[in-house]
């Protein structure tokens, strides 16, 4: 049903392109305008015909303007049932007019918070109460009424008036309403939020997180498929949009459009080599780890990487916590190999468009830095509810290990089972990783256990997978050791130190299992279950 758009209300405390929406409402298709405060004296310096809310409601603002809008001649305006007679009668009856249009975006609360600096009553005289009404009222009767709340939007109802001779159809007024509603969504849960905070310092005790939890995220796009191509499956990201570099954020650069694994598997990698500091490549398949390598080179570290595991690295997703460079891309593109996404903070140019000539379907992504571990908590669905914690992340402190057994680890060896242990993190459990020096600040999983019911199942993919580079490798465990076998295979696979929690009613057996073969080993207190 078209509706013609004859008055509107303004009230922005954003007034980005507030002059030339208002402008072109009245030039070129007559719209009577009312707007409050500090954006009605904007439009009247534009030399806009604009008149102030109180010709609506012949009531002065008061109480320093949190009261203006609040009043029935406004949201009467707004509410009242076009195709109502009596609602129609009470507005005539009542010298009320109707509005047709508001224009509105709330006091920036959001932006206030992120600032900083300010006191507590600040923050409150941010929370817009008004405002969030109106569009609210206008949002319920977009049988009639329209309602904008993103200046990003403007050119959208200007469009749809050029199209329609000055009104307004169902479809567009419906989906202007979807986006009110999300946006005043998306505003009470930053304030809900402010006043129910989830330990932001990663720490998550019963009594900081809220008795009710609300989660917001935005469409980012349709996916390829879910898990399996008869899944349909979306991709959204958190709002307020994370500030972090992640693959929410990524730029798609090249290639086919991404899946729901795809995007799955590019998270684990991206979590993964920004463990390091060191130049660092990951392989994920299955959201495990085929290979990763740090060495003094992106290029060295990613054919270290690849060649851990050959086999199950085809099909993989790649990642890099630095800018991929020629040599990298040289590297990536040898030999037959086929890779699912290459993802990395940046691309060197020249890089970027030997990638895309190589494959046309490959996934190129662009995560921008990846600085320090991801904030925030971890959620996971279950059927009927949700999974909150905080994520595994600030726990590990190499001057915490604690040596249980007779042989000590050399400098070296303490080198790779910290890198091994850093890998171990993002196994899925049972995990066991095996590491390896190549040469002097390279280092190598050479094997990888994963995602086995028995510790000592994935211990024996591990040394299958190893073969003869296991011996003189190190070991990591992402949890305890309940038997000595554990010790006894890695033994006969020549593995020569090993680093685990501890924390097994048979640790002692373990150690003594250690001791035998001459063996070092470390407890860390510490366990990374990944499930």
């Amino acid at each position: 049903m078209l509706r013609p758009m004859r008055r509107a209300l303004l009230s922005v405390s954003d007034k980005t392109g507030l002059v030339e929406l208002a402008r072109e409402l009245s030039d070129k298709y007559g719209v009577q305008l009312f707007a409050t405060g500090g954006t009605h004296a904007a439009l009247l310096a534009a030399g806009l015909p604009v008149r102030d809310v109180t010709d609506l409601t012949h009531f002065p603002e008061i109480l320093d303007g949190r009261v203006k809008t609040l009043h029935p001649a406004v949201f009467a305006g707004l509410l009242a049932k076009r195709d109502n007679r009596e609602h129609m009668l009470t507005l005539a009856r009542s010298g009320l007019l109707e509005l047709d249009l508001v224009v509105c975006n709330v006091y920036p609360f959001e932006h206030v918070l992120a600032k900083g600096g300010i006191t507590e009553e600040q923050l409150i005289e941010n929370i817009d109460i008004g405002g969030p009404c109106m569009i609210r009222a206008a949002a319920k009767n977009f049988s009639a009424v329209s309602v904008l709340v993103d200046p990003n939007n403007y050119w959208q109802l200007l469009q749809e008036l050029q199209a329609n001779n000055g009104q307004t159809r169902l479809e567009a007024r419906r989906r202007m309403a979807a986006a009110a509603f999300a946006r005043i969504a998306e505003y009470d849960k930053a304030i809900h939020d402010y006043f129910n905070p989830t330990g932001g310092s990663g720490e998550l005790a019963s009594t900081t997180l809220a008795a009710t939890f609300m989660p917001i995220f935005e469409k980012v796009r349709p996916l390829r498929h879910g898990e399996n191509s008869h899944q349909q499956a979306m991709f959204y990201r958190e709002i307020p949009k994370p500030e972090h570099s992640c693959i929410a954020n990524a730029e798609i650069l090249h290639g086919k459009e991404v899946s729901y694994n795809n995007i799955l598997d590019m998270d684990s990698a991206v979590n993964l080599v920004r463990e390091f500091t060191e130049p660092a490549a990951a392989v994920i398949k299955h959201n495990n780890p085929c290979g990763a390598a740090t060495a003094g080179s992106l290029a060295q570290a990613f054919s270290l990487a690849w060649d851990a595991d050959p086999l199950s690295a085809f099909g993989g997703v790649l990642a890099f916590n630095r800018k991929i460079d020629p040599q990298t891309a040289t590297a990536v593109m040898s030999g037959e190999r086929f890779v699912e996404c290459i993802v990395a903070p940046d691309f060197d140019p020249a890089a970027l468009e030997a990638l895309k000539s190589w494959k046309k379907n490959v996934r190129i992504l662009k995560t921008g830095a990846l600085v320090g571990r991801s904030p925030g908590l971890d959620f996971r669905r279950v059927d009927g509810g949700l999974l909150v914690q905080a994520r595994d992340q600030g726990a590990d402190d190499l001057t915490k290990w604690q040596p249980v057994t007779a042989k000590r680890p050399t400098s070296a060896e303490y080198e790779a089972l910290w890198f091994a242990w850093l890998v171990c993190k993002h196994v899925k459990s049972n995990a066991i990783v095996l590491g390896a020096a190549p040469e002097a600040g390279a280092y190598t999983t050479v094997g990888v256990g994963a995602g086995q019911m028995s510790r000592v199942e994935s211990m024996t993919i591990a040394i299958r997978k190893a073969g003869a580079r296991s011996q003189g490798s190190v070991l990591a465990s992402d949890a305890f050791f309940p038997f000595p076998d554990n010790v006894e295979l890695a033994a006969a696979a020549g593995v020569v130190a090993i680093v685990q929690p501890g924390g097994s009613v048979k640790d002692a057996e373990s150690i003594a299992a250690c001791d035998k073969h001459r063996i070092a080993m470390l407890f860390t207190g510490v366990r990374h279950f990944r499930h």
